[in-house]
């Protein structure tokens, strides 16, 4: 892979002037220090996940890559969205007005050029999980320049990023996309989901190759990318940088681990922050501990090599996929077929997606925050987290693709403990449905940006999720604090939170009544404590144990100023 580091470090420079760099939170074991938005833990973490190709078109020069056109059935072409649109993006503040702290982009590595009818009509790989060359960035996305721009921008705002990785397959084969080869993967049989065997040593579905991750017979490289290799004049450095991973590593050459060079090379050069790990359970469960243990050291390297970029000196963090994993089902995870549990926080991973909440979204906030705190914050839980999510873009199971609920349902999520995933257009009401595609393609609409500046109902949605989203990301008790009813009527409670030298409380009411409303604080503040609602912006003091806020909102977000 080719060094970024002089541009990397051309950007840390040029925009360095634009920018405050956000504080780190250095460890005073004998000193309190107050939170700021500067204070990060992933257990409390906004993540925002996006597709690539459907968010913003900020370069459309690049539309028609590898002679690409819009020909797909309904929503399965590339409609145009880069890397230049996420960058623009973040040059107007609009993660930040939004309160995240983490970015979760769709794969942006190289995809099979052409495309395939997988049962739904002409398909492209504008999803970005139909990897062709793990090394390249698909010129559809960006360039190599435009991803270490995001990366500096978004860490100047003190934005993680979450690199979006697949072990399990390559993309599907075409007239004019070559198959890897038989030494790197399987094309039968195809997974019946029945057994353990039949969901990790198998194709997900047909068209699919799958890599040889079970196996550690050495394999040489592909003709295929040793000839795009040679006639992009890199061949030689690509061969070099292996050579000298398998020897420092010690791991075979197998396919598995040249994947995982491939994959940390981004690590290295770039300091991205984690992975967000693809079909986890479709891959034996040792190959994340191995992938794990790479990616830490290869984040470290960067951190060590770059002290005045680097946002803080938490270690690389890892999420995983597994799908229909449940947070109540514990640690362990039953695999397809019954006759084996997994727990996969034990083999390299610091949180999983937890497909539950989009069910339990319906429950009254009540029931949803005391579930959610008993567990995460029980012994057997510390140090983990889990992903919570109201619609993402392989779920099916949406429980408002209308986006009728689309308020309720994101203070719901943005105030449940664990990390929140907002997935791009839940904070504008971009509807989950269309009357010509099928499948999960009616849930990858391209991002509907001309409602956000034309309609009043979405705009509306977008401030809600706004005032919401600044408090989750300024108070870190919010996603990571132990949870205290205070009133049962109407409904207050309290979140705190002391880590890492780390303090903080909030206080929140909800179905409050319209105008004047006297809020009772219990413990967590004192009187005379000066407190602000995040949602009506006004200020208030504490008194007799009570703040008095007078709003026509029935939602009331305290925190000290």
């Amino acid at each position: 892979m080719r060094s970024t580091a002089p541009i990397i470090l051309f950007f840390v420079l040029l925009f360095s002037q634009c920018q405050p760099r956000p504080e780190q939170v250095v460890e005073k074991p004998e000193e309190e220090v107050q939170p700021s938005q500067k204070a990060f833990d992933w257990h409390a973490a906004t993540i925002y996940f996006l597709l690539t190709d459907r968010f913003y078109n900020g370069d459309p020069s690049n539309d028609h890559s590898f002679g690409r056109q819009q020909d797909g059935a309904p929503l399965r072409s590339f409609m145009g969205g880069d890397i230049r649109g996420v960058i623009q993006k973040l040059d107007e503040g609009y993660f930040t007005d939004l309160g995240i702290n983490v970015l979760w982009m769709t794969p942006v590595f190289e995809q099979i050029k052409d495309a395939v009818d997988e049962g739904h009509g002409k398909n492209y790989g504008f999803h970005g999980y139909w990897m062709r060359d793990w090394t390249a960035l698909d010129p559809n996305y960006g360039t190599m320049e435009d991803l270490a721009e995001l990366v500096s921008k978004a860490h100047q705002q003190g934005i993680r990023i979450l690199f979006d990785v697949v072990i399990n397959h390559t993309g599907p084969v075409t007239d004019i996309d070559t198959q890897w080869p038989d030494s790197w993967v399987r094309t039968t049989p195809q997974c019946s989901y029945d057994s353990y065997d039949k969901t990790v040593s198998c194709t997900l579905v047909e068209n699919l190759p799958d890599i040889l991750t079970n196996s550690d017979a050495q394999v040489d490289l592909p003709e295929f990318l040793i000839n795009k290799w040679t006639e992009e004049g890199r061949l030689d450095q690509e061969t070099q940088e292996l050579d000298e991973f398998f020897a420092e590593s010690g791991h075979p050459r197998a396919p598995r681990f040249y994947i995982m060079k491939w994959l940390t090379d981004y690590l290295r050069e770039l300091g991205i922050d984690g992975f967000r790990v693809d079909t986890v359970k479709h891959v034996e469960e040792s190959v994340w501990g191995e992938l794990y243990a790479l990616a830490v050291k290869a984040l470290k390297s960067w951190k060590d090599s770059h002290p005045e970029e680097k946002l803080d000196d938490l270690p690389f963090f890892m999420l995983g996929e597994v799908y229909n994993y449940s947070i109540f089902n514990g640690k362990e995870f039953t695999m397809d077929g019954g006759e084996k549990q997994i727990d996969y926080y034990q083999e390299g991973f610091n949180s999983l997606i937890n497909f539950s909440f989009k069910d339990d979204v319906l429950l009254p906030p009540q029931d949803i925050f005391m579930k959610y705190d008993d567990l995460l914050q029980s012994a057997n839980w510390q140090g983990l987290t889990t992903v919570n999510y109201i619609s993402s873009h392989d779920d099916s199971t949406v429980p408002d693709k209308g986006r009728e609920n689309i308020l309720d349902f994101g203070t719901k999520l943005l105030l449940t403990p664990g990390i929140a995933q907002v997935y791009y257009g839940d904070e504008t009401g971009r509807k989950l449905q269309s009357e010509e595609a099928t499948g999960d393609a009616v849930l990858r609409t391209f991002m509907n940006w001309d409602e956000v500046s034309q309609n009043m109902e979405n705009k509306a949605i977008l401030e809600h999720w706004q005032k919401l989203g600044q408090f989750r990301r300024d108070h870190l008790a919010v996603g990571a604090g132990k949870h205290e009813v205070l009133q049962q009527e109407p409904y207050v409670f309290s979140r705190a939170y002391a880590r890492n030298s780390v303090v903080d409380q909030i206080v929140v009411a909800m179905n409050a009544p319209a105008g004047l409303k006297t809020i009772p604080v219990g413990e967590t503040f004192k009187d005379g404590d000066q407190l602000i609602d995040y949602y009506s912006g006004q200020s208030s003091e504490v008194s007799g144990g009570t703040v008095k806020i007078d709003s026509e909102h029935d939602l009331v977000l305290l925190g000290r100023q």
